[in-house]
């Protein structure tokens, strides 16, 4: 398959269909597209300034195309049945062989759309991408309707925020996953593969003490330079280019220049930058490459899953002592634990131990105040609380029947 605009997504074998990649004549079309993958590719162009939210959106159209094309339709035919079908699909692909694999780059062989069935969240996530292409398609001209609009009590179900985010490490069980990612120290005296294993700690810890610390997107760990952090007036801040190429400033808590020092000093600089650093602040193995997105989601989710077998092994006393009430469920939780959970789990904790939600909405960078309103907790829990006062009546209960 081929997106056009400098869009591009090579072909694989297991895809033989080309039914969506032939010429179409569109009357009325307000784009100069002769196809639906074409017409895809006029859509996604608008996003090219946003790198990460082009991904997404063409994962999601790339879904779509490939499911019409396996049924032998077009974007035009899309019609409500249809998108029920697809609903369908998005929450079991079937057969799996086909359309379920592990990651893959995009002309690898094995390459499958899919990861695995879609969540709930995930397939309303799809689901409202798809519903945004066909508004802009239905304005292009390309086509004359939008399934989406045909959806019952389509505000609530395209709706992709929970009412308050979930997906994060609780207190106990983040105290626990740092205190087990924060006892390997290493030796001084190091052979070259004990060397090795250093540096990859080392740079373990950073990269979590740096997520937890100031929430930042993976896009934007992948891409920090050492440089963007600047000195202002005695005080350190990180710069970064976020949604939309949106530059902020973010304050920088004196822990995490320490955790900096120390992973600086694995790399042979200094304990602070300067400005005329601009390396990776991040490195691959050779201390001097940067690492991209797929490498480090990879890394984090290793460290998840490490993470959850040692503590589904760990004793119970130890448990008992990290305050984990629920050793099952928390072995879980860091199973299904991504990279935007870190995120999630600073925000939480933030606004947790009480930062302010205007400051906390300036870190996570949120236009709407709503966005963060959702991490913040502390109004179920004294909902929770309060409600504990509202009890049965203590009474003596006869053993006879009615």
């Amino acid at each position: 398959m081929t997106l056009s605009n400098g869009v591009t997504a090579q072909p694989s074998p297991l895809w033989l269909g080309q039914e969506n990649s032939q010429r179409v004549e569109r009357r009325g079309a307000r784009i100069g597209a002769n196809s639906d993958i074409d017409a895809v590719s006029h859509w996604l162009a608008e996003y090219q300034a946003s790198p990460m939210t082009l991904k997404a959106y063409r994962r999601e159209a790339e879904r779509l195309l490939l499911w019409l094309d396996d049924q032998g339709l077009k974007l035009e035919a899309l019609d409500r049945e249809w998108l029920r079908a697809f609903e369908a699909f998005l929450e079991n692909p079937t057969p799996a062989e086909r359309w379920i694999g592990p990651s893959k780059p995009r002309d690898h062989a094995q390459w499958r759309p899919f990861r695995g069935p879609l969540s709930p969240t995930s397939r309303r996530q799809s689901l409202t991408i798809l519903q945004s292409m066909f508004s802009w398609l239905v304005e292009a001209g390309w086509v004359d309707h939008n399934p989406f609009r045909l959806m019952r009590d389509k505000a609530r179900r395209l709706n992709n925020q929970a009412p308050q985010i979930e997906r994060y490490l609780e207190q106990p069980l983040w105290q626990w996953f740092w205190a087990w990612l924060d006892r390997f120290e290493g030796s001084t005296q190091l052979d070259d593969a004990s060397r090795r294993t250093q540096y990859e700690r080392a740079r373990r810890r950073f990269i979590f003490s740096f997520a937890y610390l100031l929430a930042p997107r993976i896009s934007e760990i992948s891409r920090a330079q050492m440089n963007d952090f600047r000195l202002r007036e005695g005080r350190w801040w990180w710069q970064v280019e976020g949604k939309g190429s949106k530059l902020a400033m973010v304050p920088v808590p004196d822990d995490l220049m320490g955790h900096l020092a120390k992973w600086r000093e694995v790399l042979g600089l200094s304990p602070r930058p300067s400005a005329g650093e601009t390396t990776p602040l991040l490195r691959a193995l050779d201390g001097t490459r940067g690492i991209g997105d797929n490498q480090l989601y990879r890394l984090i989710k290793t460290t998840f899953e490490q993470a959850a077998s040692v503590l589904e092994n760990s004793p119970p006393q130890e448990l008992e002592r990290s305050g984990i009430a629920d050793p099952e469920a928390s072995v879980q939780t860091l199973r299904r634990a991504t990279p935007h959970w870190l995120r999630h789990t600073s925000l939480t904790h933030q606004a947790q131990a009480g930062i302010n939600m205007r400051h906390l909405a300036d870190t996570a960078r949120h236009a709407r105040l709503e966005t963060t309103s959702r991490y913040l907790h502390q109004e179920a829990d004294e909902w929770h609380r309060a409600q504990q006062r509202h009890r049965l009546a203590t009474t003596q209960i006869d053993d006879e029947p009615l």
